[in-house]
């Protein structure tokens, strides 16, 4: 056990955990910089114990750093007996003092480390995880063990810090019976026989990617190499026993999907796209880096829609998330709301524009769903995983709706613009909600904070009653709308009218700009329409009830 020895230690130590200006409090160091991690575990049939030894390579940002923290789930009676014990910790050689409780892996340096020094870490534990690697088995029957670290799982076991903001190289070295296939991160660079029962399987990632972004996947796999993408694999991995439908489930739309982001966003960060079964996923899917679990029960060999759908959201994710990742948990939209939004995208490019308004229309219905159940939740607010919930479906779906509006505001040529812009200048690192408006307001002269404070910094769901009726003596529509919203801040929006009239006329689109609590317009018609439909084009998060005053 490491004990703080004097009063100037302990300073520091406060000094360097102390919670960042971020509403997001978990305990960030910004005096550290983790370059890489190495993680060698040793699993087994016989217990669900693993056996780790992690090397970190780290980089001193301040002077005079005399201990630094890492997230470890330690054993605990509360856990009954489940957690990780640590027996060691090295540095060139020495041994190095240690604390080990709440979860957090205090290390003591021999000695104060300067700005710049650059120093490997290796530590040797063991223990039989919570949470994070789930060792089971499968819908066949079959053990597996398969990681699920999302959001601040990894910490169960993983030595890590266990947040989006550090970034840092990976790689797995797994020794395993043999009849199991491994898959991880980044590039094979080896797998042999070590005994006629244990295997020695090695992946390394050359890219930096935050922690809950890791992956290992451990089963008796069938392996397929579908494709290439600019010269990187592409692979499914699925059970030996569900071969047949995973490979058919798998073959598309990946490739499809890789090119269209490339195209319209910017390049793709990986080594590889691997498709992996899962069963550490219950529903939906896991968009670890280059190599993304899915739930096993959607390999049905259908090929299903939403499979399909799922498929693109996950590879949406490579791009937003996991090369452009979210600074804080507060901003957690950055990569869920992006990911949805950018599947409607590719839905409509590859299967029509009817698709992406079906999608609009029923992501905004859930919305309203979940503005029903609660009414206060805000997409961008103060979050911390170690607290609670860090996304709910709102945070999807309104992030979503929130890129749809931006797009139409800002023309859909200049959209995609300041999207790759964004995109090269937080490649692999990254960004806040302040970088990205920032970034998109390059390409518009608008000052964007407005909008963005309206629909994503409050809580509000935008109905408008609208009556209208019919002046024939002077020629007009009358048109009142009353906004309701649940604060006092009233929306600013344009609203969308389409009139239709009899045979041989054309529709006829019109727009009005609301700001007030109500308002009425005229339209100028010689005659009455037969039918005015709102927001025809949707293009507006917004519940609008018409109603003709006769």
């Amino acid at each position: 056990m490491l004990f703080l020895k004097n009063l100037t230690s302990q300073l520091l130590l406060l000094f360097a955990f102390t919670p960042s200006i971020f509403a997001d409090q978990y305990p960030f160091n910004y005096q550290i910089d983790i370059q890489h991690y190495a993680f060698e575990l040793t699993l087994s049939d016989d217990a669900d114990e693993l056996i780790g030894t992690t090397s970190i390579e780290i980089l001193f940002k301040s002077n005079d750093v005399g201990q630094f923290r890492l997230d470890l789930a330690n054993k605990t009676k509360e856990r009954l007996g489940k957690g990780m014990e640590v027996s060691s910790i090295t540095s060139a050689g020495s041994q190095l003092k240690y604390r080990h409780q709440g979860d957090s892996l205090v290390i003591n340096l021999d000695q104060p480390v300067g700005k710049g020094s650059l120093k490997t870490f290796i530590i040797e534990y063991r223990g039989i995880p919570q949470a994070g690697l789930e060792i089971k088995n499968n819908h066949n029957g079959d053990r597996t063990f398969f990681c699920e670290s999302w959001p601040n799982n990894t910490r169960n076991w993983l030595p890590t810090i266990d947040h989006p903001y550090e970034k840092a190289t990976v790689e797995f070295k797994i020794i395993a019976p043999a009849k199991y296939k491994v898959v991880s991160n980044g590039v094979l660079m080896e797998e042999s026989l070590l005994t006629r029962n244990r295997k020695f399987t090695h992946w390394k990632q050359s890219v930096p990617v935050s922690c809950w972004l890791y992956v290992l996947g451990v089963a008796e796999f069938a392996v397929q190499q579908v494709d290439t993408f600019k010269g990187k694999p592409i692979q499914s991995w699925v059970y030996a026993k569900d071969r047949d439908a995973g490979f058919n489930d798998f073959a598309h739309p990946t490739k499809s999907v890789l090119e269209f982001f490339s195209l319209y966003v910017g390049p793709f960060a990986y080594e590889k796209l691997a498709n992996i079964q899962s069963s550490s996923v219950t529903r939906g899917a896991m968009e670890t880096a280059s190599a993304i679990l899915y739930a096993e029960n959607l390999i049905t060999g259908q090929a299903t829609e939403r499979l399909r759908n799922v498929v693109i959201h996950e590879i949406a994710h490579q791009w937003f998330g996991n090369s452009v990742t979210e600074s804080t948990w507060d901003d957690a939209w950055l990569s869920e709301g992006f990911a949805t939004y950018f599947t409607m995208l590719f839905q409509s490019h590859q299967y029509g524009h009817e698709t992406y308004i079906k999608e609009l229309k029923v992501a905004k219905k859930l919305i309203k769903g979940y503005h029903k159940k609660d009414n206060s939740f805000i997409v961008i607010d103060d979050r911390t995983a170690e607290l609670g919930p860090v996304v709910t479906g709102m945070t999807y779906k309104k992030g979503a709706w929130f890129l749809h509006m931006l797009r139409e505001k800002m023309g859909h040529e200049t959209f995609k613009m300041g999207i790759q812009s964004y995109y090269k200048k937080y490649f692999n690192g990254h960004a806040s909600t302040a970088d990205f408006i920032h970034e998109m307001e390059r390409f518009t002269s608008e000052d964007l904070d407005p909008f963005l404070n309206q629909w994503l910094k409050r809580p509000d769901m935008l109905e408008i009653n609208a009556n209208w009726s019919y002046d024939e003596s002077l020629g007009q529509i009358n048109l009142t709308l009353t906004q309701k919203a649940t604060s006092e801040v009233l929306f600013d929006v344009p609203v969308e009218f389409e009139l239709h009239f009899s045979d041989g006329i054309n529709p006829v689109l019109f727009q009005v700009n609301m700001s007030t609590g109500s308002a009425t317009y005229t339209i100028p018609a010689l005659i009455k329409p037969q039918l005015i439909l709102p927001d025809p084009r949707t293009v507006l998060l917004a519940d609008i009830r018409l109603t003709e005053q006769r």
